[in-house]
């Protein structure tokens, strides 16, 4: 599992670079595109990023052509960021390769097999939402406190 998540991080980044951005913005841009149009504050909120990172990220992104700016028509206030669908297919024919070779694989597994695959990615992306949380829980207490926190032991896996 962490060597198929490190590869994958690293296809990203490679995609990413031909795409002319940084890998953190290409990460963004696949959260957009897994939440729709958002606010920037929505978007902070699921990177965990700060509001001012996120500027950052959106005008980068928007410099090379991948979002818009979207101001809604009931609150002229409230700006959306939305994918502008073109670019973003430009990029996904680079994870056409990955796509096929993963299908070849899934190819060889049973539908009770596939079903059981999703059930554990499923469950393992609440797993990585709960460490998550927990991580940032450590990381928003003060370092003179994190000393008194109880953490789980090792595994010895």
């Amino acid at each position: 599992m962490r060597r198929s998540s490190a590869q994958g991080v690293m296809y990203g980044q490679a995609v990413a670079e031909v795409a002319g951005i940084s890998n953190s913005d290409m990460e963004c841009m696949d959260i957009l595109l897994l939440e729709g149009r958002v606010t920037a504050g929505r978007l902070a909120e699921v990177t965990g990023l700060t509001t001012g990172a996120i500027t950052g990220v959106v005008d980068r992104m928007e410099k090379a052509g991948y979002v818009r700016r979207e101001r809604d028509e009931s609150d002229r206030r409230k700006v959306f960021i939305s994918v502008i669908e073109e670019k973003a297919a430009e990029i996904g024919k680079f994870y056409v390769p990955m796509q096929e070779a993963m299908r070849k694989v899934w190819s060889n597994y049973s539908e009770d097999e596939l079903r059981l695959l999703l059930r554990f990615a499923n469950d393992g992306y609440k797993g990585v939402l709960e460490a998550t949380a927990a991580l940032k829980g450590v990381i928003d207490t003060p370092p003179e406190q994190r000393a008194k926190l109880k953490m789980p032991p090792k595994s010895r896996r």
